[in-house]
C-alpha cells in the first residue's frame, strides 16, 4: 500500500511539473544561454579582426602610437569581460556593454586616423578588413536582437501562471536584456 501511494505521488508530481512547464523552462533557459554564446561569438570575431586592422593602419600611420595603444587596450578590456550565462543580470550585461562600447569608441578614433591617409583607404587589405568589420557589426546587431527575443520569450514564460510557481520553486529568475547605450539614438557618423 505504501509503495502504491509513493508511486502515485511520484506520478502526480511528474505530471504537475510537466504541466507547470519545468521542462519548457529548462529548454528556454538553455536557449537564452545559447543566444548569449552567439552574442559573445560575434563580439569575439570583431576582437579577432582588430589586430590585423591595427597592423594594416600602422604601416601607413607610424606616428599614431597613442591611438594604436588605446585600441589594443580597449580590445584587451573587451575580451577580458566575460559573463556567466547563468547569471545574466542587468549589471553584468551593462559591464559587458561598457567594455564593448570602449572598444567601439577606440575603433572610431582609429577610423579618424585612417581619414588622414588616402593611400591607406585605397589599400586592398584595409578595404577587405573594413568590409569584414562592417559585416561583423551587422552580425552583432542581429545576434543581440535574437538574444533579446529569446530572453523575452523566457521571461514571459516564467511569469505566467502556473509556471511562475514552478519558476519560484526551482529558482528560475528573470534574465536581463541588452539595452541601447545612452545617446545611442543618434546615428554615429563613420567615414572610410
Amino acid at each position: 500500500m505504501r509503495n502504491l501511494f509513493s508511486l502515485l505521488l511520484v506520478v502526480i508530481a511528474g505530471l504537475s511539473f510537466t504541466g507547470c512547464g519545468y521542462n519548457s523552462m529548462v529548454t528556454k533557459d538553455e536557449a537564452v544561454k545559447s543566444a548569449w554564446s552567439q552574442v559573445e561569438n560575434v563580439y569575439q570575431r570583431r576582437a579577432d579582426l582588430i589586430p590585423n586592422l591595427v597592423e594594416t593602419v600602422k604601416g601607413y600611420a607610424t606616428h599614431e602610437q597613442e591611438t594604436f595603444t588605446r585600441v589594443v587596450e580597449a580590445r584587451a578590456q573587451a575580451t577580458a569581460t566575460k559573463i556567466d550565462p547563468t547569471n545574466l543580470t542587468p549589471e553584468a550585461i551593462k559591464q559587458f556593454q561598457d567594455a564593448q562600447g570602449g572598444l567601439s569608441s577606440a575603433l572610431s578614433r582609429l577610423m579618424v586616423v585612417v581619414e588622414q591617409y588616402p593611400d591607406l583607404k585605397a589599400n586592398q587589405n584595409f578595404l577587405d578588413l573594413q568590409a569584414q568589420l562592417e559585416g561583423t557589426e551587422n552580425r552583432i546587431a542581429v545576434e543581440r536582437q535574437k538574444f533579446n527575443e529569446t530572453t523575452q520569450n523566457y521571461n514571459a514564460y516564467i511569469r505566467r501562471f502556473p509556471q511562475l510557481i514552478t519558476a519560484a520553486i526551482f529558482g528560475f529568475r528573470k534574465k536581463a536584456y541588452f539595452e541601447a547605450a545612452p545617446g545611442a539614438s543618434a546615428a554615429p557618423q563613420v567615414k572610410f
